[in-house]
């Protein structure tokens, strides 16, 4: 004999069955913005020549470009309001300058961040050399005569780095995360964990050693990562420097100088390595100019 079964309201909706939702996951890649990802109201790339007062003050160079002709880049320097943006030539070289007092220019995150913003503004139409930030001089003559002095190593650094572009990479991970990677995965850390655990008495060498062991698994874990994920982005950039590591969770702080027409293939690698190391973050920026790849302090040297 057939029996009918009532079915509550709950299960005609499907309240009962249903799943809670989970958290959607944490991206992998995370591409943060820089200072100049919008360009700074007013930036253009126009032939003209500096500002009519331009001569009673000094100059902040921001960085050094080829240029044929006097070029203006509009009000996008420092200061409040944002001081006009030009070239001082020497022949085919300029140094980006913008009219400044001549002193020590304060550090602040607003100064440092028009510096930037003015380097990525100018880079967009052409290649640059990113100058220290700070660097001010007395007078247009004192920049030309930097731009004679060292046009040769100039044009050097120029050609090297024409159509480059820098990016940023930090690599993270949670180490408490991979501390439990590791006693589930090594039999002696797992022992010793353990050992631990059930001792009676004191433990203090046990811990010594758990220590030990877990500290050497990390480093030598965090190597085999590193070394990896250079070899996986080698093919798409054309060199790569090593920066020291900030605290515990970063266990990569690197720099690549990418050619401008592989900028889609290097985005595109950093997000294989974020789907392929689930138990990273990877968080880059980008594009720089090539800060880490220019050695300006050298250049300025060689033009005494």
């Amino acid at each position: 004999m057939s029996r009918s079964v009532k079915r509550s309201s709950r299960d005609r909706t499907g309240a009962s069955n249903a799943r809670p939702a989970r958290p959607a996951p944490e991206p992998r890649v995370i591409r943060e913005e820089t200072p100049g990802s919008h360009l700074p109201a007013g930036a253009t790339r126009t032939p003209g020549g500096p500002p009519a007062s331009s001569d009673k003050r000094g100059k902040n160079d921001y960085c050094i470009v080829r240029a044929d002709e006097s070029l203006r880049f509009g009000p996008i320097g420092f200061g409040a309001p944002p001081g006009d943006v030009y070239t001082v030539l020497y022949e085919d070289i300029a140094a980006v300058v913008s009219d400044a007092p001549v002193e020590v220019l304060d550090a602040t995150r607003e100064n440092v961040l028009a510096h930037e913003r003015v380097n990525e503004a100018v880079m967009r139409y052409q290649t640059v050399i990113p100058m220290s930030f700070g660097t001010v001089f007395k007078t247009r003559d004192d920049i030309v005569e930097l731009l004679r002095g060292a046009h040769g190593a100039f044009q050097d650094v120029l050609a090297k780095m024409e159509n480059k572009l820098e990016f940023g990479l930090k690599v993270l991970w949670d180490r408490d995360a991979m501390i439990r990677h590791l006693e589930h995965d090594d039999e002696d850390i797992r022992r010793l964990k353990s050992e631990i655990a059930t001792q009676k008495g004191s433990t203090y060498f046990a811990r010594v050693q758990y220590g030990r062991l877990v500290d050497g698994a990390l480093q030598s874990r965090s190597e085999q990562y590193v070394s990896e994920i250079f070899e996986t982005l080698r093919d798409v950039c054309v060199a790569s420097r090593a920066n020291k590591p900030i605290g515990d969770k970063m266990i990569m702080n690197a720099a690549f100088l990418v050619e401008r027409e592989r900028e889609a293939a290097f985005d595109a690698r950093v997000k294989t390595l974020g789907a392929t190391y689930d138990t990273l973050t990877f968080r880059y920026t980008g594009p720089w100019p090539p800060y880490n790849f220019v050695n300006i302090r050298l250049k300025l040297e060689r033009a005494k």
